[in-house]
This record gives C-alpha cells, structure tokens and sequence, in this order.
C-alpha cells in the first residue's frame, strides 16, 4: 500500500494529466454522438418533406451518421494520445480501393441521389433520357426503370441519365404540337390556312390560350409549306397530332388542296432511223 502511495505521489501529475485526456475524449465521443443524431434527425427530416423515398433517407441518413462518428472516435482516440494517422491511412487505402473497384455503381448511385434530390422527373412522367424515350415507373439507387411506347420494360443506369440531356414531357401542363403541311404551289393558299383553320377550332382538345399559329413557313422546292402550331394539354398530344394530320389529309382531298410528294419523269426518246 505504502508503494502505490508513494507511486501516486511521484507521479500524481502525470496520472492526472492523463485523466484529464481521458475525460476529454469522452467529452467527445458524447458530444461528437449527440452531434451526429442530431444532424441524422435534421437530415431525415429534411429529406422527407423533400418526399425522398424512405429507403434512400434511412440509408444516406446512416451514411452521414457512421462518418461522423469515425471522425469523432479518431478525435477522441487522438485526444488520449492514440496515433490516428496509420488508422486514417488505412481507412483512405481502404476507402481507394473500394471506391476504384465499385467506381461504375459509385457513380450510378451518386446519380440516383442527384435525381432523388433535385428531381427532374418523377414516377409516370414522360422523358427522353439516357438515350431512352419512355415513361418512368420506378427511381431507384442505382437505376431508373423505364416503360418505352411499345410497353418494353427498359433499366438504365442512373449515370446514364444525368450524364446526357434530360427533356421532361410531362413537366409542363400544357405543349405545342409543331405541324409542317406542305401544299402545292397551285393550290388555293387561303383557302388551304381557313381548312386548317377550322380544324383546329374545331377540335375540343385545342386550347384557345395560348391562340394557335397558322403561318407560311417557308417556300421549298416543291411545295409551300405551312406552320400549324396548336395548344393542347400534355395528356392529348399524341391524339391531336395524329388526328390533325388524318383530318388535313382527308379535308384537302375532299377541297381539291394538292399535298406534293416526290416524283420523277421519265423521257424516252427514240431515235429515227432513216
């Protein structure tokens, strides 16, 4: 007893200096854990009213939670006097050689956190991405699962998507269906522009604002051509071009309005033998 008394007089400062880091390093460890509940909270939070999907939320919020609790034991370890730097040598080593062996689904998944996050589409929207035309069905980590026009089930890799041009067709209510009628150039031009006209009037699915336009666009070769630019709601697009154009071709037929096409004419001469 004498011994460790006299051992605890020689060396009290030392014992208590390390005390102190002791105590330090639990100081913060807690708050370092207190730190990183609260950021997971503020975060889940955050993303849910961002109507993130839960899945995606669980797994970034635990994501954020586990670094900065590495960090805060490499703190705390460092405050007693531990060296850290092999352990974050490791843990980078570590860290490049998972990041160079899954650098493809690292970089989808980053992708797909980009389209969560900001989203440029949605479930049931209508884009033209990654080089596929489709509706969405599904956002997922590390695909979007895409349904083309001819119902064919399409997985494109996320990095795909925000790696290209993204054009949304259903992201505003309404679109303008670009028409080019071509007429002969004998054809009546006035009474051609008053029957498309009324075909456009006369179609329900055509919104009267914004006016729709009818203009000469241009005069080609071998016909004039007509700019027919009607409003119509997202949902009724496809239906008001294919039936305008049905329409165009029917009622130019019946009002004697000649729509061109390609042809050739074939002179054969003969020679006169004497």
């Amino acid at each position: 007893m004498e011994k460790i008394t006299q051992l605890f007089e020689e060396n009290h400062e030392l014992l208590l200096a390390y005390l102190l880091q002791l105590v330090a390093a639990i100081v913060i460890f807690y708050v370092g854990r207190m730190v990183a509940k609260a950021l997971r909270r503020f975060l889940e939070k955050s993303l849910l009213k961002r109507s993130v999907d839960k899945a995606v939320v669980s797994f970034v919020c635990g994501i954020v939670y586990a670094v900065i609790m590495i960090a805060t034991v490499l703190m705390a370890l460092s405050q007693v006097g531990v060296q850290t730097t092999s352990f974050i040598a490791i843990l980078g080593a570590a860290g490049l050689a998972i990041g160079l062996a899954l650098q493809g689904s690292l970089a989808n998944f980053a992708s797909g956190i980009l389209i969560i996050l900001f989203r440029p589409f949605k479930s049931g929207d209508f884009i033209d991405a990654g080089g596929i035309t489709g509706t969405v069905d599904k956002i997922e980590i590390f695909q979007t699962i895409m349904k083309t026009p001819d119902n064919k089930l399409v997985i494109v890799p996320n990095a795909q998507i925000t790696g290209s041009a993204i054009t949304n067709y259903s992201a505003e209510a309404t679109r303008r269906v670009d028409l080019t009628i071509g007429i002969s150039y004998d054809s009546d031009l006035r009474k051609a522009k008053q029957i498309l006209e009324d075909i456009i009037k006369n179609d329900d699915r055509v919104l009267a604002e914004p006016a729709a336009a009818i203009k000469v666009g241009a005069l080609a070769d071998s016909s004039v051509n007509i700019l027919v630019r009607p409003w119509v709601k997202s949902a009724d697009y496809w239906g008001v071009y294919w039936d305008t154009l049905e329409k165009v071709k029917l009622t130019f037929d019946e009002q004697g309005i000649g729509i061109p096409f390609p042809q050739m004419d074939v002179h054969i001469k003969k020679d006169k033998q004497e």
